[in-house]
């Protein structure tokens, strides 16, 4: 069996099966978390569109925060909608999920596909550099970030590697690149990576709980 094949069939196999289990895992226990009935009267009982409003408020940050955190914001949306776009819109990743789910939808030309995937690596470069460097981020950064950074940053080399025939010999390119995504999905239940599939029922529970004591979120 070659590295590719291995890639392909085992690895593959192996890796989605942890991340989905871990996922369910994951969603399952939070749904059983204990919780507590609130005893106090709601001050209004909107609270579904309280959740959605904080949904689509969180997208961007208030006002108040100005130009201190700007750069935060812009270097956040370059990285997520890099990461969309290369992961979701290259032609052949939207063939391999086809291949594992049967969804399809159309892709992107190439050349935006080289675009989108060399500013998202320059961005992630340049967020692992602030985060070393500001004694802030620095300060509050535990390993899961700095996990979480080399996880996602993996597949994006190798596959920039691959696309360019830079490096190995192709299929042994490809086969790395391969072995970094199934990396990805095993890391991606137990890190804050996670948050792909938290974030929206995360948001929208915080707006009903404001909603529901009067709080504008």
């Amino acid at each position: 069996m070659s590295l590719l094949d291995f890639a392909r069939g085992p690895a593959l196999q192996w890796s989605l099966t942890i991340m989905i289990g871990g996922i369910l895992f994951r969603l399952v226990g939070a749904l059983l978390l204990a919780r507590t009935r609130p005893l106090s009267k709601p001050r209004s009982n909107a609270v579904v569109w309280g959740g959605l409003r904080t949904v689509i408020t969180r997208n961007w940050l208030p006002a108040v925060l100005g130009k201190k955190v700007m750069l935060q914001q812009i270097t956040g949306y370059l990285l997520h909608i890099g990461l969309f776009v290369t992961i979701l819109l290259y032609t052949p990743h939207i063939q391999f999920i086809r291949g594992l789910t049967g969804l399809s939808w159309p892709g992107v030309p190439n050349l935006v596909i080289t675009v989108a995937s060399a500013v998202t690596v320059a961005t992630m470069i340049f967020l692992l550099f602030r985060r070393l460097s500001h004694p802030v981020l620095r300060r509050i950064s535990g390993p899961d970030d700095y996990l979480c950074w080399l996880v996602t940053f993996l597949p994006l080399l190798t596959g920039v590697l691959a696309f360019s025939h830079i490096g190995l010999r192709y299929e042994t390119m490809l086969a790395v690149h391969i072995l970094t995504v199934e990396l990805l999905f095993i890391y991606l239940p137990f890190g804050k990576l996670m948050h792909m599939f938290t974030f929206i029922p995360t948001r929208a529970q915080l707006g009903a709980f404001f909603e529901r004591r009067g709080v504008r979120a």
